[in-house]
């Protein structure tokens, strides 16, 4: 009898700890649907407020801007100077004043892994193996910047930027940051 006791004891803890980890799961979940929500409402917001001031946007010179942004984000000036750009995924090359690489990209570290399954799997068109996107180790200090960690008219000023120091368009409201160790 208590042996059959103990076991049912030892069943019902395991069904109960089940239970509350799926529930804490489903509220993780839920946390962070509210989470990416907030910070949508809060782009939305900035971007009726700033609607005046849109159309006095512009970038002088566009190296300058983006050591202004970075140095906004990090904490520190970097002095950057632009060595290279990339297509496919679209990829711009700096070097800081200090040595380190720092590459900006419109590609996540999701699509940049993703991108390295497909080219290792040979389902992709990318036969580019320099390409700095490619070479980043997976450890890589990386940062997104958007309009609320880079300024009210950053993502109007990006595409003014990007377009001036790549020739190319860029139409998402994002730019992640990926900085190297020193070399």
């Amino acid at each position: 009898m208590d042996a059959v006791f103990a076991i049912l004891v030892l069943g019902a803890v395991i069904f109960f700890g089940a239970l509350i980890s799926a529930g804490n799961e489903r509220q993780r979940k839920a946390l962070e649907g509210i989470r990416e929500q907030a910070a949508q409402w809060a782009i939305q917001d900035l971007r009726l407020k700033r609607e005046k001031l849109a159309r006095d946007v512009k970038v002088d010179d566009p190296v300058a801007w983006l050591n202004q942004v970075v140095a906004k984000v990090y904490g520190e000036n970097m002095d950057l100077t632009v060595t290279e750009v990339f297509d496919n995924p679209q990829a711009l090359v700096c070097t800081a004043k200090d040595g380190r690489k720092v590459v900006f990209s419109p590609a996540t570290p999701n699509d940049i892994h993703r991108m390295k399954r497909e080219r290792t799997n040979r389902l992709s068109r990318i036969n580019d193996n320099t390409h700095p996107l490619f070479m980043l180790s997976r450890r890589v200090e990386y940062i997104e910047i958007t309009v609320l960690n880079g300024g009210t008219m950053f993502d109007l000023e990006l595409l003014i930027a990007w377009k001036l120091l790549t020739g190319k368009q860029h139409f998402q409201e994002r730019l992640q940051v990926f900085l190297s160790s020193v070399s």
